[in-house]
């Protein structure tokens, strides 16, 4: 598992070390190569969360300015340089997310943790949904790997979205699955989540109605 004790887990601090392991920049110049390499697909970037960062890894002396330019009269640019202990750094916490799993938080899972909370019948027209998105951005993979391919863009620089789009295929997989389990009661899955339900909004009722007796009693009894 991934190191907690590391300094900085934001993974856009990752890509400013790799960024100025290139060459020395600017934070207009770093977010400018990522949208042209389309790394904002897998890195959360904004312009206040780059400076917030880049703050971060001056004081770990993970980076240092390597000068300050002024062309005629725009604002001065700041250009950062990595330090042979933000290589060293950087180097590390690459190698440890390529070699070791680490457990993260989709959001699609924590709402099927708490997915009792919806009756079956309304979750199966949110899959349904669910599954005409992913298929539609299923289909945008066609179009992104024609693009790739008249690029002749080498692989090695796609990977994310080769990850990404396993990802997306086992998720609409395993929508679709779901989704036939739940209509079809497989296991009891449908019947038994709505006796759940309707113990637990029976007892949800018996409870509203003895806070009311209880209040109606205090009230006579003032």
């Amino acid at each position: 598992m991934t190191d907690t004790r590391r300094p900085f887990t934001n993974p856009l601090a990752l890509a400013v070390l790799v960024l100025l392991y290139e060459r020395p920049m600017h934070p207009y110049e770093m977010a400018t190569t990522m949208r042209e390499r389309g790394k904002e697909q897998s890195i959360r970037l904004n312009y206040g969360s780059l400076y917030t960062v880049i703050e971060q890894l001056l004081r770990a002396n993970f980076i240092a300015v390597r000068e300050t330019v002024r062309e005629g009269k725009r604002p001065e640019k700041t250009i950062y340089a990595l330090t042979p202990s933000g290589e060293a750094e950087m180097l590390e916490w690459m190698r440890e997310l390529v070699s070791s799993p680490a457990k993260e938080y989709p959001q699609f899972e924590a709402a099927l943790s708490l997915l009792p909370v919806l009756p079956p019948e309304e979750v199966v027209q949110l899959l349904e949904i669910r599954l005409g998105l992913l298929k539609k951005t299923i289909e945008g993979f066609d179009e992104n790997d024609r693009i790739c391919r008249e690029m002749q863009l080498p692989r090695l620089f796609s990977l994310e979205t080769e990850y990404y789009k396993a990802l997306t295929l086992a998720e609409y997989e395993y929508t679709k699955g779901l989704l036939s389990d739940i209509r079809r009661d497989s296991c009891g899955l449908r019947s038994g989540w709505t006796k759940l339900r309707e113990e637990h909004l029976a007892a949800k009722k018996g409870a509203h109605r003895n806070q009311r007796k209880d209040e109606d009693e205090r009230k006579r009894d003032e």
